[in-house]
């Protein structure tokens, strides 16, 4: 069951890995880099392909009040969003790690979304306090460095380091 079905859990922001898809990663590899060092990351709803390689997967991260549903994704949808990113990057003055980063985006042909979600069951000023975007973050190092790949924040339009 995905996050966006569970009321206690209200959307945040998406982020994605991009990555070439001979990097695709298999799903217990995911689970245990996910769970091996933090042993407060709950992952429950594994799906993998017949060659046990990830399609979903949900963490719950509950110190952090937080949650993500991560999907793989490849195909049409992936393509357009890379020429996309080529475009808004080409017209941006990068560091050299973010060239790199650029570079490597033209060899991407596939992704995999990180839907971040935050618990709803605090009352609004809890939450301000509790909510820490700690385990958002060390999901997407991970899968980064798992598959090779490069993150990126679509939201200010930027490479997660």
């Amino acid at each position: 069951m995905s996050l966006f079905e569970n009321d206690l859990y209200q959307w945040r922001e998406t982020y994605f890995v991009l990555f070439d898809e001979v990097n695709r990663l298999q799903a217990e590899e995911v689970v245990k880099a996910l769970t091996e060092q933090d042993g407060h990351f709950e992952v429950t709803n594994v799906d993998a392909d017949e060659a046990g390689r990830l399609e979903s997967l949900t963490l719950r991260s509950p110190e952090d009040s937080s949650a993500m549903d991560i999907t793989y994704v490849v195909g049409d949808e992936v393509a357009e969003q890379i020429a996309e990113l080529l475009q808004t990057f080409a017209r941006v003055t990068l560091d050299e790690v973010e060239r790199e980063k650029l570079n490597l985006l033209g060899e991407c042909n596939a992704r995999y979304d990180i839907f971040h979600f935050e618990e709803t069951s605090f009352t609004d000023n809890e939450q301000e306090e509790i909510l820490d975007p700690g385990a958002l973050l060390l999901v997407l190092e991970r899968l980064t460095a798992l598959c090779e790949g490069v993150g990126v924040d679509p939201q200010s339009n930027s490479f997660i380091p």
